[in-house]
């Protein structure tokens, strides 16, 4: 039995964070129903690649969900929408603040048909605030945390991720915090509402610069791939064009590093015996890290670390991790059957748990795959999600 067996989450959310968070707690056994505009769907259908036109993402974004398309923004649908939210846990939602409410079904419409139900609401800006009513999307929260600014070479560009990581980072918070509102219902009997924005998750994964420059008045600037807080901390590339990452956070593991490139004698000295201080000293620990590795071959490089017990990483690309034998058998990637690719690799559950472990059921869905059965446990008729799939309502 998975830990959350016998939860309904109705995850009326788009694009990334929302169904991010729906995502983990359907992998680990809610009932998790995705609800879509019956006409437009979720547009993270339309994200990242397709195979003769299905997109591979929505397969693992959207694992374990029912699906059903219905149109919240109509009275009949909004109607439905509270019926259906009657019978759950949990509503997890990204319209912009005001939304929900315009269409009659926000949080007190929601809590009088169910007073227990927790309503996660992830916004760019949260609910309130001069910036509760802009558009929020992860490249604006990865801007305004502070992560642009700090990332990047010393003399180019602030720089943004090619990928979701203000959405995936609130999408693991999200998830934390409803399991958090889930217990508070289950003490003391009554739901709340999660007001989550993009923003903080990630100013918080940035780190404490506003408390350092509130502080000591200093402004994080960008370093490249080096670190203020140690060194040599680098990516190195090797004899044979590939590259490696190096950490010596610990003090021990900057000492094997060292010895192993053939320099002990700057262990002995006193600027060596604290990262901040190796920091200040990044150029002498880089030329002579990035000279060792720069005359030897990746698998040489690894195996040297290996053996000096030293930190160290290959720089992977897609293939790589695939190939990886550690990922492989601790099945960080798994097969899952698809009615469209057949047996397809996709990350699997984010965490091990030993006695009630996640489990991948199905893949993600085609739009409104699940309406009938899911409104026929509400007691639709079949001639009346007929006449509503005539008019729009639900698809």
């Amino acid at each position: 039995m998975m830990p959350l067996e016998g939860l309904r989450v109705l995850d009326a959310s788009t694009i990334l964070a929302g169904p991010l968070c729906c995502r983990i707690l359907g992998d680990f056994g809610a009932d998790v129903i995705k609800i879509e505009h019956p006409r437009y769907g979720d547009s993270m259908r339309g994200h990242g690649h397709q195979k003769d036109g299905v997109p591979v993402w929505w397969k693992e974004i959207s694992r374990n969900k029912r699906t059903v398309g219905l149109d919240l923004g109509k009275p009949e649908g909004a109607g439905l929408f509270l019926r259906l939210a009657a019978t759950a846990d949990v509503v997890v939602e990204n319209f912009r603040p005001g939304t929900l409410e315009r269409w009659g079904v926000g949080p007190q419409q929601l809590h009088e048909v169910n007073p227990g139900l927790v309503i996660v609401r992830v916004t760019g800006f949260g609910q309130t605030g001069p910036y509760a009513h802009r558009a929020g999307f992860g490249t604006l929260a990865e801007a305004m945390s502070g992560f642009a600014a700090m990332t990047g070479d010393p003399d180019g560009p602030p720089t943004l991720p090619s990928f979701g990581l203000a959405d995936s980072i609130c999408g693991i918070a999200a998830s934390s915090a409803t399991l958090m509102a889930l217990r508070h219902r289950d003490q003391h009997g009554s739901g709340q509402v999660v007001d989550l924005s993009i923003l903080e998750p990630i100013m918080t994964a940035v780190g404490p610069a506003a408390t350092v420059y509130d502080v000591l008045g200093i402004v994080a600037e960008r370093h490249g791939n080096r670190s203020t807080n140690n060194a040599p901390r680098n990516t190195y590339r090797t004899s044979d064009g590939s590259w490696v990452a190096i950490s010596t956070s610990a003090q021990r593991i900057a000492e094997r590093v060292l010895r192993l490139v053939g320099h002990p004698e700057v262990i002995d000295e006193p600027w060596f015996k604290s990262g901040r201080e190796r920091a200040e000293h990044v150029d002498l620990l880089d030329a002579y890290v990035g000279d060792w590795v720069g005359r030897r071959t990746r698998a040489e490089v690894l195996e040297a670390f290996e053996e000096a017990g030293a930190a160290i990483a290959p720089v992977y690309d897609a293939k790589d991790i695939v190939a990886d034998p550690h990922i492989r058998q601790a099945e960080m990637l798994t097969s899952v059957d698809d009615e469209d690719f057949g047996p397809m690799l996709m990350h699997n559950v984010m965490w091990r748990m030993s006695a009630s472990p996640g489990h991948i059921r199905f893949t993600g869905r085609p739009l409104g795959a699940d309406t009938d059965a899911v409104f026929g446990e509400l007691g639709c008729s079949p001639q009346e999600l007929a006449t509503l799939r005539e008019a729009g309502i639900v698809a």
